[in-house]
């Protein structure tokens, strides 16, 4: 084989197996986990069926390469975005932003299926926790940014705040299928103790030194 066949070949490989990784993640927001076999996906990938199989090996395979390729593209959609939030006000709100986004396109739904899945689908639970990871990873490291300097920088965990926010969104977006007033209802607290927090952060000096004592007497007599 030539160089050049070589490397059509490996193109059209490529294209496949992306085929069916958007399709398996179509026919997981559209039909559910119930519903998602090596026919239903192939059907909506456009291809054969057992081409499941060869690039994948099972169907459980390719839906868990599916959870991590989706959550990957999404978060490189709001890479950029959450580089340029510049207070945890912003951070909330932009995640608020975000998840009417992603809600309106199905994703929250998926999320609810990946989760739902789990139970039988052993390489799901991995998968999506990979996916979620991807997300805590983001967060974090806009928490370092906008904590830094502030009163709070010195007294919280970024990584453990980042697994907070990301598993309250999560949580907030399971509740959305049941209560959906309810959840909004938890999203504009978030954004609340947001502006409490930004109200903290616009304080001068001496107000935040204040705040820092204050923090460190509650952090020591906690301990």
């Amino acid at each position: 084989m030539t160089p050049e066949r070589a490397k059509a070949e490996t193109a059209k490989s490529q294209e496949t197996k992306t085929k069916l990784l958007e399709g398996a993640l179509r026919v997981l927001t559209e039909q559910g986990i119930a519903k998602t076999s090596a026919r239903t996906v192939a059907a909506a990938a456009g291809v054969n069926q057992a081409l499941v199989f060869y690039h994948f090996g099972s169907v459980d395979e390719l839906l868990a390469a599916a959870c991590r390729y989706g959550a990957e593209q999404t978060v490189a959609r709001y890479r950029d975005r959450l580089a340029a939030v510049g207070s945890l006000s912003e951070l909330l709100a932009v995640g608020r932003a975000m998840h009417e986004q992603e809600r309106a396109v199905g994703h929250v739904a998926l999320l609810g299926q990946l989760l739902a899945g789990a139970s039988t689908h052993p390489g799901l639970g991995p998968a999506t926790t990979a996916g979620l990871d991807l997300w805590i990873t983001e967060i974090e490291q806009v928490l370092r940014r906008v904590l830094a300097g502030t009163p709070f920088g010195e007294f919280t965990d970024p990584a453990g705040l980042a697994r907070a926010v990301a598993a309250s969104f999560v949580g907030i977006e399971l509740y959305e299928g049941v209560d959906e007033a309810g959840a909004h209802a938890a999203l504009d607290a978030l954004e609340q103790l947001g502006a409490l927090a930004a109200a903290l952060e616009d304080l001068g000096p001496v107000a935040q030194r204040a705040v820092r004592h204050r923090l460190r007497r509650t952090g020591r007599s906690a301990s």
